[in-house]
């Protein structure tokens, strides 16, 4: 029995050991080899002499040169397999059809499907409510074509994040992305799986509501589906993006054309003095833009994986020019089907709009509805999770966040450890009771920012016009974006102000707290505490730090 011990630990430890020898040769993060010494001692000194260490470096240095030349064009093929070997980078796997698919996937959640009534509540009438669904859909295009400009000119994933940087400093780019990270992206991944929860749950307890646990318990099992997936593969990733914008695009058209049927049918009596009742208020108005750009949300998803998307300069504006002009008319289109059926008193008190239509014009097959809604949901939780992760590896790149955040699977060629980060902080953000208020109050840091990108994009006309612009819009159009911003933050805080604007505020800043000893003074007990972290991680999950292809 002993013996039996022995040998299994025995073996045990040296697979451990022959583990941490092949991490070596995946150009191991800076230092490995003298923490791998320290915490192991003798062990690994007999393990690792010094003839071996060296040959393992040498190994290194030769696979770096080798996926270098293939990345430039060589044809450096394995005798074995013959195989070229890929620089251990995201790879350009994203192509057109699939970004405008990530970009109409993520804008069309679940919103436009159960509750398009916020609009009307503030707008007041049936005229204006369609007039500002159409008006978001206009703002939404200038402001990516900013984006677009912003993403051709500087081609680094990460959204805002590289932009900022890039016009202000690292101070604003950090304090985006720990907002962003931390708060904006996990929570909206949280809302949507929830949605998507209850949805799916919903068939199964006929005549009540789901059990809450029910619904969180599958919100998180669907927030552990999504992640594997995008970590598994980039292409499988774009698959289910491509599959579920599909399923979303045929419901909204199922809709439309039953919508038009009915005005031909004459249902037109809700369309008749369509002004009447229009708000007058500038909170409400504003109030009115604010629930209409809030579905919008998801314009700028193409800017965080620009390094992913196959032949940027072409594809990134492209899709922005046929993704969001195709939103803004399935959601007014859906709109005007809706009031062919609903009054506006009825549109209101209805908990599901899309499934209330479909009860009355689609009978007997009104069950596709939540079923399409909940195809719908996926695929926006897939994009979000898709994103996401690119902010959190290129803030991990940068020295914003852990460096283990920016390291990339050496066999995938994903970013699994951002994922799995953005994933876990969803899940814990499904266990508060309301996350809705929570996300309401940080809507207005999400427009901020937006607007602050807007005006890096002013800023960088003067302070960086060595930049090469593929794109260049009329610098009057990221001007409308910049004071469309300012109302939309100052609006809601002006109408009703609360003290939560200013804990959010307060939240944000709190980032300086962690800057300063961390990215800024780089204070050395904190690398001590994170080196051998980061080497077990890679361990783990079989990961690297990306290899600069340029």
């Amino acid at each position: 029995m002993e013996f039996f011990f022995f040998f299994n630990f025995h073996q045990t430890f040296l697979l451990y050991f022959t583990e941490l020898h092949n991490l070596c040769v995946h150009n191991t993060a800076p230092g490995f080899e003298k923490a791998a010494f320290k915490v192991h001692g003798p062990t690994l000194r007999f393990l690792f002499s010094s003839s071996k260490l060296n040959q393992c470096v040498a190994m290194d240095e030769s696979g770096i040169r080798k996926r270098k030349e293939s990345q430039n064009g060589s044809t450096d093929l394995t005798e074995d397999n013959k195989e070229v070997v890929k620089a251990i980078a995201l790879q350009k796997d994203v192509g057109l059809l699939s970004g405008i698919c990530l970009i109409v996937g993520t804008m069309i959640g679940s919103g436009i499907f159960i509750s398009p009534k916020s609009v009307l509540l503030y707008s007041g009438a049936v005229g204006p409510c369609l007039l500002i669904w159409t008006a978001c859909g206009v703002l939404s295009t200038l402001g990516a074509l900013c984006y677009a400009e912003l993403g051709t000119m500087i081609t680094k994933s990460g959204g805002e994040y590289p932009y900022l940087m890039e016009a202000f400093g690292s101070i604003v780019a950090y304090l985006y992305s720990w907002t962003t990270i931390m708060v904006l992206k996990p929570s909206s991944f949280a809302i949507i799986t929830l949605s998507f929860a209850e949805y799916a749950s919903t068939p199964f307890y006929p005549g009540c509501s789901p059990p809450l646990i029910v619904t969180k318990c599958l919100a998180a099992a669907a927030i552990l589906v999504i992640t594997s997936i995008n970590c598994l593969s980039v292409k499988l990733a774009s698959y289910v993006q491509n599959f579920f914008t599909a399923a979303k695009l045929l419901i909204i058209l199922v809709i439309v054309v039953a919508g038009i049927v009915m005005l031909a049918q004459g249902k037109t009596e809700n369309f008749s003095n369509s002004f009447d009742g229009t708000a007058t208020s500038f909170g409400a108005i504003g109030l009115a833009f604010y629930n209409g750009l809030w579905a919008y949300d998801g314009w700028n998803q193409l800017n965080f994986i620009t390094e992913e998307l196959k032949n940027p300069f072409r594809n990134l504006p492209l899709a922005i020019v046929i993704g969001i002009p195709l939103v803004t008319v399935c959601y007014v289109l859906v709109n005007v089907a809706y009031f062919t059926v609903m009054t506006t008193t009825e549109l209101l008190l209805s908990p599901a709009v899309a499934v209330t239509f479909g009860d009355r014009v689609l009978y007997p097959a009104s069950w596709i509805v939540p079923l399409f809604v909940v195809f719908s949901t996926f695929g926006s939780a897939n994009g979000s999770c898709f994103t996401a992760g690119r902010l959190v590896y290129a803030s991990g790149r940068e020295g914003h966040m852990v460096k283990i955040l920016s390291y990339i699977n050496v066999k995938r060629y994903t970013p699994a450890p951002a994922l799995i980060f953005n994933g876990v902080l969803a899940i814990f953000y499904t266990i508060p009771a309301d996350i809705n208020t929570l996300i309401n109050y940080f809507s207005f840091a999400q427009w901020f920012f937006y607007g602050l990108t807007a005006l890096a994009l002013i800023v960088m006309r003067f302070t960086r016009k060595d930049l090469d612009r593929p794109v260049k819009i009329p610098v009057v159009l990221a001007g409308i974006m910049v004071l469309v911003s300012c109302y939309l933050v100052l609006a809601p805080i002006i109408d009703k102000p609360e003290l939560a604007y200013l804990y959010c505020t307060i939240f944000i800043f709190s980032g300086l707290i962690l800057y300063y000893p961390f990215v800024y003074r780089k204070v050395n007990w904190g690398r001590k505490i994170m080196r051998p972290i980061t080497m077990h991680l890679q361990l783990l999950m079989d990961v690297a730090p990306p290899e600069k292809t340029e």
